[in-house]
């Protein structure tokens, strides 16, 4: 019976007393799940509105429109997200936080533009942006999605309390194995979560490619509102079974992984737009070039955010919840 006893305390159950750690950059863990949060609601609301016909998703420009407009009024729901997380960490410089919330993907968004459209504008391009726009849309950001990201952080900051782990941290932390087959090296686990959620919507992404780089109407909004639904319970699921094997091997360094294992797809979405761009596409030069993987990246980045907060989310509730079973224990 001892032997019993020894095995079922090996792996996970052994490392309760590190398991719930604070990651350290607390900060930017909470912008980026607050920002994945924010970006995850602004997609599935696009999506909505275009399957239900509130605007006309076929029609030049109403896409990026509605964009432009729903992801300004969630604003607030990302600082909200990011200041319970981070209030729930235990930390004190909220307005940094809700500042870093409202600027991580906005600012190399803003980048990207601005080296595109001096690109464009060096060589005398019509898909320069016209002043107009470009002040509209700064204004629209500094004077409504700034300041509701910030009143976001403050309701979530006074909505949150102290977070209650379900085991005891110790004071010294516990060692980690070091020997571990390379399978279950922590750039092996981020290739497995985020090649298998690629597969899943590798079809799609074709179409979705084609239809905006090519000159082709994308109108299966329906299907796609099925692939990113089905998109993000692939990651959910795969996620969380790493990080259970990875806590099964006594490593609790499981915050950062978690979202950095969900958000692996993007980095394949990237690695899939140098696919298309030399092989399926007939762009070339450097006003192309610069367009499509300057913005490329911008989207394989909005990715990467959306499916690690799904990852962490998942991940943070399995966890929560298979330490209050064995303490329940």
């Amino acid at each position: 019976s001892e032997r019993n006893q020894g095995e079922e305390e090996t792996g996970w159950k052994l490392i309760n007393g590190d398991v719930f750690r604070f990651p350290p950059f607390t900060n930017a863990l909470s912008s980026c799940v607050g920002t994945g949060a924010h970006l995850m609601c602004v997609t599935f609301l696009l999506l909505t509105c275009a399957i239900t016909n509130v605007f006309v998703p076929t029609k030049r420009g109403s896409i990026l429109t509605a964009m432009i407009i729903l992801y300004v009024c969630a604003a607030p729901i990302g600082g909200f997200i990011a200041a319970r997380l981070y209030r729930q960490f235990g930390g004190e410089a909220w307005l940094a936080n809700a500042l870093m919330t409202a600027f991580i993907f906005p600012a190399p968004l803003a980048f990207v533009f601005m080296w595109v459209n001096s690109v464009a504008l060096a060589h005398g391009s019509s898909a320069a942006l016209p002043v107009f726009a470009v002040i509209t849309i700064c204004a629209l950001y500094c004077l409504v999605a700034l300041p509701l990201t910030v009143g976001g952080a403050i309701v979530g900051r006074q909505l949150s309390t102290d977070f209650r782990a379900p085991c005891r941290t110790t004071r010294v932390p516990r060692e980690i194995p070091l020997d571990i087959p390379w399978y279950r090296l922590p750039p092996v686990q981020m290739f497995m979560a985020g090649f298998l959620p690629f597969s899943a919507i590798y079809i799609e992404l074709h179409y979705i490619f084609a239809s905006l780089w090519g000159h082709k109407i994308y109108t299966l909004f329906g299907i796609l509102y099925l692939a990113f639904v089905m998109l993000v319970i692939v990651t959910a699921f795969i996620t969380v079974s790493l990080v259970y094997f990875q806590l099964a091997r006594e490593d609790y360094h499981w915050w950062w992984r978690s979202l950095l294992c969900g958000g692996s797809t993007g980095v394949f979405i990237y690695a899939y737009s140098f696919f298309y761009f030399f092989n399926r596409s007939s762009m070339d030069g450097v006003i192309q070039g610069s367009f499509y993987f300057g913005y490329m990246a911008i989207i394989s980045y909005a990715f990467f955010l959306v499916l690690g907060f799904t990852g962490f989310q998942f991940t943070f509730a399995f966890v929560c919840h298979i330490y209050s079973v064995v303490k329940a224990d």
